[in-house]
């Protein structure tokens, strides 16, 4: 198997279990809200890193390293906002 068509069928591996999270974050409690999301971030930054070494950009892996650092204080800030004033 080619290398690159290897990461492209990794990354193609990781759309399930996104779907399932994304599905997961658009109903259920809260907190089940919140865990779903927390998890469609860990994915994604998953996704980005596969999809840079399938197109070789090693740049590009800044992107997945701001997901992750800001994933979850963003959420956590949704979460107060969310508390607060709906």
């Amino acid at each position: 198997m080619n290398p690159p068509l290897l990461w492209v069928a990794a990354l193609c591996a990781l759309l399930p279990p996104l779907g399932m999270a994304v599905a997961a974050a658009l109903r259920g409690t809260i907190a089940q809200r919140f865990a779903a999301a927390q998890l469609a971030t860990t994915v994604t930054v998953f996704a980005v890193v596969l999809t840079t070494f399938a197109i070789d950009q090693p740049s590009s892996i800044d992107l997945a390293i701001a997901l992750a650092l800001l994933g979850l204080p963003g959420s956590l800030l949704v979460a107060v906002f969310v508390e607060r004033w709906l």
